[in-house]
């Protein structure tokens, strides 16, 4: 069946030339790599830039406002743990209750569907006993996303038309936009599971009301509860009919401004009512707020757009990116009194797609460079350049094959997943090699062939293998036929055996078998790709390209001359890579006109092409720095492949000799082995060990923490200096920073747990491709700025400091020099994080690990913690154990190998807490029952919001309490 197939291919060119486009148009379509597919359509393979290895996990969020961590403890978190414990496929259960809201994290095995796990939690939740958890309280199940779905963050400015900060609106207002118009716009995006908002203040009208002035009108605190909310309300009265005309009744009763809860009635005597606004002062003002956001000191609004689970994050941030533009030319405006008109803009701090476009950019530029070095040595080992340009053709049509595999079984393409590609390409090209370097030995062993192309029959062939001698003389198809099927069987034995050999990864489970089964797959697609185009793509095309039909004198001549007019025209154009193409044509004129033997031509293409492919890799590679000339990069890569070649050469030359050798001394031959497998054994058993190597994010995630009873505004302070202190790193492109939670179950931070995100500039300035590119220097070197002034840049000038130049200032120029973005002692982002840790040493706040915002989801979803490794300290009293934890680390930043500030303790009490213990004999002699002192505390002392207005799309709360003076 498989020669068969194969034999039919070789005789039926057409059908192998429509297999070869519908593989590359089909791979085009799904290719990750976000190219321009022209007339096709785009359905490009899932995107991220790692895979999601966090465990299958749910959140079960429930808020109790106003409660202190050891009541939702006791009466939120361990019940429901312990009802929620019953769920089938549960493999384990976290839990934290913090103050006001508790969160469980139900973790289930890995078998177990996402979408399954929440609906089995739904069940649960809806079936509680009654009497399980407080009255009014209603746990809810959290977004269906994971940690790792924080793909977008921005926050909201006042902007002018040239996108200069301009400022002009209060905190409040930005909030209320954001919550009521840019919240459900972006939610409203394909595959984004929320919009979760954080900073500014939410806006509520307070009612303040004065216990003097209540005491003296015999007002309770329950009668002006009942008064706000009885003046907040509309009604619907059915219909009337007047003149045969149906009319709907409404009664109009919401809330419209401040004046009208002034003027709610409490209570009236003899004809006189006693209004709010006579016993209290009714004013618009911040509702409490657990969460701040700061951008490089100064205050602002933001929020965090989260993927649901599965979706394809860089299609969701396009999604979010296409509703940002619908929606920001509809955002309110207004003129500042300097004149100039201010729009809320929304401006991104963190966008993966950076992330992700920059990790794909990697993975082609080193698929590229790979193929162009495999090319280089098919075309020296092989030589020759007909069998080379098979080859290397069609190298390209495999990895698009694997794209079409990937989006066919749901494979994500991310970093590990496109290395199995890499992994690959020498197994991949390694069978190519077999089979034309087996087509050419049959070649070269045929005297006698048919300069034509038709092939034969079954019964012919069977009369021509019966009667060898009789049929000397076999057509180019039936000689590449004989050459495949010769060798086809051992192909696929050796594929095959390699596809097997990674069975054991697939059964992996955990974190291990998401890290590692894309790359398994992968390579599978790969190896199954290859298979395919060696034994079905290349024998039709290898019957074409040597063939011995000659081309008439003529046609030739136009063909060369047509190479080297295309040559002139790429040169004209800006392409050097046109001598290739005026070389080939050169070539072929000289041969031609018999000044050159077909041989020489042959070798001298070879060189051309060899020439060209070191260039290609010289120019893009740039093994010596970016910072040095083309000219020594040519020479290091001329050096490292022609030695290298060489030496591959020589030893082929000599292995024979080689070979009787080792043949002849045995004992000493297999010495060298033996050593190096000893030598390897010590070497891997004293190297470090890592799970997963750190991805470069191109930016930092400083995650320290305050003191536990700091409040709101030390909270401010605290974290606006730390953002300050980073932003004045000359490196730094900015820095947002967020103490406590965004309105998210996905984000149970505390007050004194700060979240810097710091994106750091690229080494050197890239253009708007996100490339890196050359500006114009003067002789001096220094830059040529457009305005017709100089910049000079310490990295090439000496005695100068790095001053601030933006990329649209500079003027592009292919012979200049790149603009370096960092200092000349800065070497690595390692650097970089040194010189954070330096600044952001304040009083009260401790040290923090060096995190990476999406390596840091994936710690905290594994461990539950903010660092790779933590020691967990249990024991009866709080208190003992923080004390234990303060002497271990203390203990811990002695030892060997340890970052001292990359150990601390979490500070787990110190929260002060004000206690209101009731006096049960003297509230009974007044007739007072708990839970009316305990309503006029709640109301009184913590402020209760009793109702919500009503004012189109937006709802504000209304808020009654003491004032905050008593």
């Amino acid at each position: 069946m498989l020669n068969k197939s194969i034999k039919f291919l070789i005789e039926n060119k057409l059908v192998a030339v429509l297999l070869l486009v519908l593989f590359i148009g089909w791979g085009t379509v799904n290719t990750p790599f976000n190219w321009d597919t022209g007339f096709l359509p785009s359905d490009p393979v899932a995107v991220d830039a790692i895979p999601d290895i966090g465990e299958n996990q749910q959140i079960v969020f429930t808020k109790w406002d106003g409660r202190s961590p050891q009541d939702i403890e006791d009466q939120i978190t361990y019940p429901l743990t312990t009802a929620l414990l019953g769920i089938p496929g549960v493999k384990t259960i976290r839990s934290s209750s913090m103050f006001g809201f508790s969160s469980i994290y139900i973790i289930f095995e890995e078998d177990i569907e996402f979408y399954w796990s929440r609906s089995r939690i739904l069940e649960k939740l809806n079936s509680l006993p009654s009497g399980l958890l407080p009255e009014g309280v209603n746990p809810a199940l959290g977004p269906d996303a994971t940690g790792l779905g924080q793909i977008f963050w921005y926050t909201l400015e006042g902007r002018d038309e040239n996108g200069n900060v301009t400022g002009g609106w209060d905190l409040q207002e930005l909030r209320s936009i954001q919550d009521y118009y840019v919240k459900y716009a972006l939610s409203s995006a394909s595959g984004v599971s929320e919009v979760a908002s954080i900073g500014g203040y939410v806006q509520e009208y307070q009612v303040d009301v004065n216990p003097e002035l209540m005491r003296q009108y015999n007002i309770g605190l329950n009668q002006v509860v009942k008064a706000v909310k009885e003046s907040n309300r509309d009604i619907g009265a059915q219909t009337l009919e007047i003149n045969q005309a149906e009319y709907l009744v409404r009664g109009l009763g919401y809330v419209k401004s401040i004046t009208d809860i002034e003027n709610a009635v409490v209570t009236s005597e003899d004809y006189t009512s006693i209004r709010i606004k006579d016993i209290g002062k009714v004013s618009l003002g911040p509702a409490t707020r657990r969460g701040i956001l700061d951008k490089e000191g100064a205050e602002v609004v933001g929020a965090v757009v989260v993927a649901r689970y599965g979706a394809n994050p860089m299609e969701v941030i396009n999604n979010v990116k296409e509703k940002i533009n619908e929606l920001s030319t509809g955002l309110p405006s207004k003129v500042l009194s300097d004149g100039r008109t201010s729009q809320v803009t929304i401006v991104p701090f963190y966008d993966r797609t950076e992330l992700i476009q920059e990790t794909l950019g990697t993975l082609n530029e080193a698929l590229t460079l790979e193929i162009l070095i495999t090319i280089l040595v098919i075309i020296i080992m092989v030589f020759n350049l007909r069998a080379s340009i098979l080859i290397s053709g069609l190298l390209p049509v495999a990895v698009l094959m694997v794209f079409i595999a990937m989006k066919f079984f749901g494979v994500d393409a991310n970093i590990v997943a496109l290395s199995g590609i890499a992994i690959a390409i020498g197994t991949m090209v390694d069978v190519g090699v077999i089979l034309s370097e087996n087509i050419i030995r049959h070649l070269d062993e045929s005297e006698n062939i048919i300069p034509t192309e038709r092939g034969t029959s079954d019964e012919e062939s069977n009369q021509k293998m019966l009667h060898p001698v009789q049929n000397d003389k076999r057509s180019i198809n039936e000689i590449v036929y004989n050459a495949t099927a010769e060798v086809s069987g051992a192909i696929v034995t050796a594929v095959m055996t390699t596809i097997i050999s990674f069975i054991p990864v697939f059964t992996m489970i955990g974190a291990e078998g998401k890290l590692f089964r894309p790359l398994a797959f992968t390579k599978t697609f790969a190896l199954t790709a290859s298979i395919i185009v060696a034994l079905f793509l290349i024998p039709p095309f290898a019957a074409f390209l040597f063939r011995k039909k000659s081309i008439k004198k003529p046609f030739s001549y136009a063909i060369n001359g047509v190479l080297i007019l295309c040559g002139l025209v790429a040169i004209i154009y800006g392409y050097g890579l046109g001598l290739i193409l005026i070389g080939f044509g050169v070539t072929g004129l000289l041969k031609l006109q018999d000044k050159v033997n077909e041989k020489r031509a042959n070798l001298i293409n070879i060189i051309i092409s060899v020439a060209a492919i070191v260039f290609l890799l010289a120019e893009y590679w740039r093994p010596l720095g970016v910072d040095k000339s083309i000219f020594w990069n040519l020479i290091f890569v001329s050096i490292i492949c022609f030695g290298l070649l060489g030496v591959f050469t020589l030893f082929r030359h000599y292995y024979t000799r080689i070979l009787r050798w080792c043949l002849d001394n045995k004992i000493l031959f297999l010495s060298v082995p033996t050593a190096i497998v000893i030598a390897g054994f010590f070497i891997m058993k004293n190297t470090g060990k890592e799970f997963m190597p750190s991805l470069n994010e191109g930016s930092f995630l400083l995650m320290p923490t305050s003191m536990p009873h700091s409040g709101v505004e030390e909270n401010k302070r605290v974290l606006q200096q730390l953002d300050m202190a980073v932003a004045s790193i000359p490196e730094i492109e900015t820095v947002v920073g967020k103490s406590g939670r965004a309105e998210s179950a996905l984000d149970p931070a505390p007050l004194s747990m700060y979240e810097n995100m710091i994106q750091y500039k690229p080494e050197y300035m890239l253009n708007k491709n996100g490339e890196r590119q050359r500006y114009k220097i003067n002789d001096d070197g220094l830059f040529e700025l457009k305005d017709g002034r100089f910049a000079a840049n310490p990295n090439n000038s000496e005695n100068v400091t790095l001053s601030e130049v933006e990329r649209s200032q500079l003027i592009e120029d292919h012979d200049g020099e790149f603009y370096r973005n960092w200092r000349p002692e800065i070497k690595s982002p390692n650097d970089i994080w040194n010189e954070i840790v330096r600044v952001t040493k304040l009083p009260g706040v401790t040290s923090a690990p060096k995190l990476q915002p999406i390596e840091t989801r994936l710690v905290m979803l594994q461990t539950g913690m903010r660092a790779p490794m933590g020691i967990k300290v249990k024991g009866q009293d709080l208190k003992q154990i923080e004390a234990f934890g303060l002497r271990l680390e203390g203990i811990l930043r002695q030892a060997e190998g340890v970052k001292q500030e990359a150990v601390f303790a979490d500070r787990i009490v110190g929260k002060p807490y004000l206690l209101i213990d009731i006096d049960r004999e003297k509230i009974a002699r007044y007739g007072i029952t708990i839970e009316e002192v305990q309503n006029v505390l709640k109301v009184a002392v913590g402020g209760m919001v009793l109702t919500q207005t009503v004012e189109g799309r937006e709802r504000y709360g209304i808020r009654v309490r003491y004032p905050r003076a008593l």
